[in-house]
């Protein structure tokens, strides 16, 4: 019998793959021997198997796992069932490379401007700003101010006057939340921004509140200090002294897929949807872990509480922290959302129709087996 038969080594010098690949794949049940001698053990197959053996290595080398290199050597002739295997691991290494090439871009940038962080400035601004929209916009950045006391620079929010605006910036690393707000800036500018403490945000918010009927607050930055005035109120406080990370790296990506929606049917979805447990929240907290899908007609949805192969081929998936999420969808209450996706290791961007400049942005949590 053993002349009709290939030896394991004859079978790994024709195919390229190594003899203990071969074992491999003979416990893993894809590629079994025609015969193991009882007496040594030693594995022999039938020279059909060479071309099993050769199609095997390649499809290792495109990095097609397991069970789709099991379905294409079991896939009955003519059925098409391996072709489908192999178009769907070609649109995931197409998904995957986009994905990589973002996520690069943005290694760049990150690169490019650690030696250029943005920073506090002594020259001081003053600007008059509306009290309802300031008030808004705190109110739309706050949930997402750090906590840690490992990153002291996350706790407070970035106030970054530009131009016509001032902007509010807010993160935790985690998440991410801006607001914009339109303000008269006197002649001096500041090139960066200056870091409110979280203490001052919540004072300067209830004052607001105490000043309702009040149309403008004069907010004054830099020197390292913050004061605010309106209704003849007045709050002042020492910002932070450090240096905040520079936001734009993230809000510069541009997403693949905008999605217009319900803000109600998203919130009720994601309150009422599965979930999975995950190490992912805050300092490897468990977490519940929502996972969003986009399916192939376009729609948003919540995915099933285990990995699964999706509801339609291609399906593209986004897994975040369900309680951030929500946190989000709080934020001003509005009727309709644009959820803004760029893929599985891209940040999910929340947005309300007509405030630009209003939005938060969910980092993604690793899920294994994510489709």
């Amino acid at each position: 019998m053993e002349s009709e038969l290939h030896s394991i080594g004859e079978l790994a010098r024709a195919s390229g793959l190594g003899v203990g690949t071969l074992r491999y794949y003979d416990g893993a049940e894809v590629l079994t021997p025609a015969w193991v001698d009882p007496q040594t053990g030693y594995r022999w197959y039938r020279p059909g198997q060479l071309a099993d053996a050769r199609l095997l290595a390649r499809l290792r080398r495109v990095g097609l796992p397991l069970a789709g290199i099991r379905a294409v050597l079991g896939a009955a002739p003519g059925s098409g069932a391996a072709a489908r295997v192999l178009d769907g691991h070609l649109r995931r290494l197409e998904d995957g490379l986009a994905d990589a090439r973002r996520e690069l871009s943005l290694i760049r940038v990150m690169i490019d401007q650690r030696e250029q962080p943005m920073t506090t400035t002594p020259a001081e601004v003053r600007l008059t700003v509306p009290a309802e929209e300031l008030a808004a916009a705190l109110d739309a950045v706050r949930f997402a101010v750090g906590g840690d006391p490992d990153t002291p620079a996350l706790a407070g929010v970035l106030f970054e006057p530009d131009g016509p605006v001032l902007r509010l910036v807010a993160t935790d690393r985690y998440r991410m939340a801006l607001a914009e707000v339109p303000a008269a800036t006197a002649p001096a500018t500041t090139d960066g921004g200056t870091i409110v403490p979280t203490a001052l945000v919540d004072a300067l918010r209830a004052l607001l509140g105490a000043g309702a009927g009040a149309a403008e607050v004069e907010v004054t930055l830099g020197g390292g200090l913050v004061r605010a005035e309106t209704g003849g109120h007045r709050i002042e406080g020492a910002a932070l002294d450090f240096d905040y990370p520079d936001h734009r790296a993230l809000t510069r990506l541009e997403p693949e897929h905008r999605i217009d929606l319900s803000a109600a049917e998203l919130r009720g979805a994601v309150e009422t949807g599965a979930t999975r447990t995950l190490p992912s929240g805050p300092n490897g907290a468990d977490c519940a872990v929502t996972v969003l899908t986009l399916t192939a007609d376009g729609r948003l949805a919540v995915a099933g509480a285990e990995p699964g192969p999706g509801s339609a081929s291609g399906d593209l998936r986004v897994a975040v922290n369900r309680d951030f999420l929500l946190d989000a969808l709080r934020v001003g209450r509005p009727e309709q959302l644009v959820l803004e996706l760029g893929g599985p290791i891209a940040p999910l961007a929340i947005r309300t129709p007509g405030r630009e400049g209003t939005f938060s942005l969910l980092m993604p949590v690793r899920v294994p087996d994510l489709g």
